[in-house]
């Protein structure tokens, strides 16, 4: 019988920050530069006798995300060389803090936060083929010679690592709390965050152990860098890990760096996990001691944080009473986000509006977005327009969802759109007597079933006088008069 095992997981993860310059030079931090090894200088490329100079934009970077999580900031702080011998790091050490980082303790997403520290990115590794890792080039020698290139582009941007405590139990845990950074990143503008670009990486550290209160051999999981392969990186270690303790052969669990290999959705063995001592830390000569309270007026730079996700999801419900799902929308989208608090202000914070306006958003909006429709957001004064009268009852449900789905494709009043397609709904009982009683006369037999007792035989003369008139008949109206007419 399968035995109960107790999972750990802690989480390390970096994202590049979106400043203009690298971390230790003025090279541009370009991201999207397509052609390699342009954005370098002999700083970055580790030239004899080039010295670092650090980014003070990207320092305080730090600094708004620890103040954003209710961290620690440090005053004195200095950087460490890490040393290691990968053809990514050119100078053969990296420079990154050890023993005294900028933001210590926090919280986000129910999670503790052991430390966040600044360093500087490495090159990006190119593998393969020749003619694949060089596009319309051909091989110097034989065809399909396999070969690793690098692009310097990277080197030297500036990278935040932020280590949590080992207090997350379950992988869809471990992705709750990336996914949270990332919104916090962007809200913060600290950076882009984007996974699929390698501007953020999620490393795992699992462990599990069938007695709650010990933990387990660490194993760790490097540079994952989609939602997706972080929940699957850990759900396959737990599995893999809890198959060993089974087959007993715990032994066989050893603390080790391991991969992750999307194509097979599996880890894979890199390297024995290195120590702290491995990488011969000391602090980096080249580069002064900073005190930064001195540098940062940390009161002001926390009254200018911008509202924070957790934050705006309270406001959301208490202001406006939305539903948690549709609230997400606006928290990960950020460009929908923030035309929905134009439209809000438009509808002039009236909630029962507001509340109506959010459910065409988000189930007809972002349907259309959905669906592949080229999607524009709205002039929120037209959006306002149209939920103003949905609310008004001057056009029906139907017509409401046909003017949104015309004004995300070309922006006009909802007022002249439903005036010139005869969308507006007729209010004036004396017009629509006469349809009415055209609809009775027409269906006999359902008038008899209503009148039988079957009330909701009504609702069928309620739709005929809706078709009859185009749509453009206002239902609760009609069935007054169908109820008054019918003798």
């Amino acid at each position: 019988m399968s035995k109960q095992y107790f999972t750990t997981i802690g989480l390390e993860i970096h994202a590049e920050l979106d400043t203009n310059s690298k971390m230790f030079c003025g090279c541009i931090n370009n991201p999207d530069t397509e052609t390699p090894n342009t954005n370098i200088c002999p700083v970055c490329m580790a030239h004899p006798g080039s010295l670092p100079v650090a980014n003070k934009k990207a320092i305080e970077y730090v600094i708004r995300v620890g103040l954003a999580l209710d961290s620690e900031i440090a005053n004195f702080i200095e950087f460490d060389r890490k040393n290691y011998f990968y053809p990514d790091i050119p100078k053969g050490y990296q420079i990154s803090q050890y023993k005294y980082p900028i933001v210590s303790g926090g919280e986000l997403d129910g999670v503790k936060i052991t430390r966040i520290h600044l360093e500087e990115d490495t090159a990006t590794s190119r593998h393969g083929s020749r003619p694949e890792v060089i596009e319309g080039q051909s091989p110097s020698t034989g065809s399909g010679q396999e070969v690793s290139l690098l692009d310097f582009n990277r080197a030297g941007v500036p990278l935040m690592e932020l280590v949590t405590e080992p207090v997350i139990h379950s992988a869809k845990e471990a992705v709750d709390f990336a996914k949270e950074l990332q919104i916090l990143l962007r809200y913060l503008g600290v950076s882009h965050a984007n996974m699929e670009k390698g501007e953020m990486r999620v490393e795992l550290n699992i462990s599990i152990s069938p007695d709650k209160n010990k933990f387990g051999t660490k194993v760790e999981v490097k540079n994952i860098n989609s939602f997706k392969a972080v929940e699957r990186a850990a759900e396959y270690e737990i599995k893999r890990m809890s198959e060993l303790y089974e087959d007993g052969k715990e032994s066989e669990i050893v603390q080790e760096t391991r991969g992750w290999d999307e194509g097979k959705q599996m880890t894979f063995s890199q390297r024995s996990k290195e120590n702290s001592e491995d990488y011969r830390y000391f602090p980096e000569p080249d580069l002064p001691k900073f005190y930064l309270h001195e540098v940062f007026d940390l009161e002001k730079m926390k009254k200018e944080l911008p509202e924070l996700p957790e934050d705006k999801r309270f406001r959301y419900i208490e202001d406006f009473g939305l539903k948690l799902e549709d609230i997400e929308s606006y928290i990960t989208d950020r460009e929908l986000g923030v035309w929905f608090e134009l439209v809000v202000k438009e509808l002039h914070n009236d909630k029962n509006k507001i509340k109506i306006a959010s459910n065409y958003v988000t189930s007809d909006l972002l349907g259309l977005k959905n669906s592949g429709v080229e999607v524009k957001f709205p002039n929120p004064v037209n959006f306002a327009e149209l939920i103003t009268m949905a609310v008004a009852g001057e056009i029906s449900s139907r017509a409401t969802k046909d003017i949104l789905a015309m004004i995300v494709v070309k922006d006009e009043s909802p007022r002249k759109i439903a005036e010139t397609n005869d969308l507006l709904q007729k209010n004036d009982e004396g017009s629509l007597k006469e349809i009415v009683q055209k609809i009775i006369d027409a269906n006999p037999e359902v008038v008899a079933t209503y009148k039988s007792g079957k009330e909701n035989a009504i609702m069928s003369l309620v739709g005929k006088v809706m078709g009859e008139t185009k749509g453009s008949a206002n239902p609760q109206i009609v069935q007054k008069l169908l109820k008054e007419m019918i003798k």
